[in-house]
């Protein structure tokens, strides 16, 4: 099974990179930060399935150039996992709310760095055996389950992403695509710049989840949800 992931760097986005391969997948993992080692160390490990590709799905240019690098060394994929995101906060200071640059950033890789994934990648899961799109959203995009009183950006652009997400199970479900919208619950991440260990699960943990609903849940492929890690159908 050939798969490529985006955000593979580091968090939910390395630790499912790391159960696909012991499952002896291909995977093709989506580099944003070449300084940090981890991709590097895995492949010490998997010489032969692990393929690292440069990708910042924020730039039109870099997912071109991906798509290209990745169609030179294979010919399908089975499974596309939009994973990459910023939540356009750090820890200790609190974002200024008329900072709307820094919201289009969010924006720009949290819906359209899915947008740029998929339709620059389509051909390939096209020639795919699985053809299943996943994405990692949220329930801050939910805005009958949102409770939070702020970030309201990242909500907005996960909104956004829930709703390209659904546009393209529109489109693309009679040609047989399969598809899965995931929130993974508060990880122990960098999302706010410096790890934060006071949430909920580790990232091996949120993997273990979400690799039980991107691979090996039966689901009725014809409906559209919001799935939880903790098994849970949210309303959009």
């Amino acid at each position: 099974m050939n798969v490529l992931i985006t955000g593979a760097d580091r968090g939910l986005g390395l630790a499912l990179t790391r159960k696909m391969l012991a499952r002896g997948y291909t995977v093709f993992a989506g580099q944003f930060l070449s300084q940090w080692q981890n991709l590097d160390d895995l492949l010490h490990d998997y010489p032969d399935t692990l393929k690292i590709i440069a990708l910042d799905v924020g730039s039109d240019e870099s997912v071109k150039n991906a798509a290209t690098t990745v169609h030179t060394l294979t010919d399908k994929l089975d499974v596309l996992i939009g994973n990459a995101g910023i939540i356009g906060w750090n820890d200790d200071v609190f974002a200024d709310l008329t900072d709307t640059n820094m919201m289009t950033d969010v924006y720009n890789v949290n819906a359209l760095g899915n947008v740029r994934i998929v339709e620059h990648f389509l051909p390939l899961l096209a020639q795919g055996t699985t053809r299943k799109i996943c994405f990692v959203s949220s329930e801050a995009g939910s805005i009958k389950n949102c409770n939070r009183d702020n970030l309201f950006w990242y909500g907005m652009s996960k909104a956004a992403l829930n709703n390209y997400a659904k546009t393209i199970f529109n489109r693309h479900r009679k040609d047989d695509f399969k598809f899965r919208l995931y929130h993974p619950g508060w990880i122990k991440s960098y999302m706010h710049g410096e790890f934060n260990d006071t949430a909920t699960y580790t990232a091996d943990e949120a993997a273990e989840f979400a690799m039980d609903y991107f691979f090996d849940r039966i689901i009725n492929e014809d409906e559209f949800v919001l799935y939880t890690y903790d098994q849970k159908v949210l309303d959009f």
